[in-house]
């Protein structure tokens, strides 16, 4: 399955994390700003480890 997908419906078209409105921008910002996968995760429980290495 894929992670990371872009529909025209779905936030504009950014691409977000498969079956989530969680853009893959977000999490590039979160972890800039030095937030852990762990700490992303406990923020948005519907991701995945998956999907944040996707990003």
């Amino acid at each position: 399955m894929q992670k990371i997908v872009s529909d025209p419906k779905i936030m504009m078209g950014k691409p977000v994390i498969s079956g989530t409105r969680i853009t893959v921008e977000l999490i590039l910002e979160k972890l800039a700003a030095g937030e852990t996968p762990q700490q992303i995760i406990e923020a948005h429980p519907r991701l995945s480890d998956e999907g944040i290495k996707a990003s």
